[in-house]
């Protein structure tokens, strides 16, 4: 799995952070996503999937499965 962002996209609601808080922050400047970990581990898998369909400005990205 790779997880991309497009920050520009960002709207900084944080749901990104509070469901996959192992592959997503936010920057203290501006509150916008900073990808901590962008292949994560199969466990948090499941977290980024539902932390990218949960993004108000769909500013997330999920590609395959490793």
């Amino acid at each position: 799995m790779r997880v991309e962002v497009e920050r520009a996209k960002c709207v900084a609601s944080g749901q990104c952070a509070m469901t996959a808080p192992a592959v997503f922050d936010q920057s203290e400047d501006d509150g916008t996503v900073v990808v901590l970990d962008p292949a994560p581990p199969r466990e948090a898998h499941g977290q980024a999937r539902q932390a990218a369909a949960m993004c108000p400005g769909s500013a997330i990205t999920v590609r395959g499965d490793e």
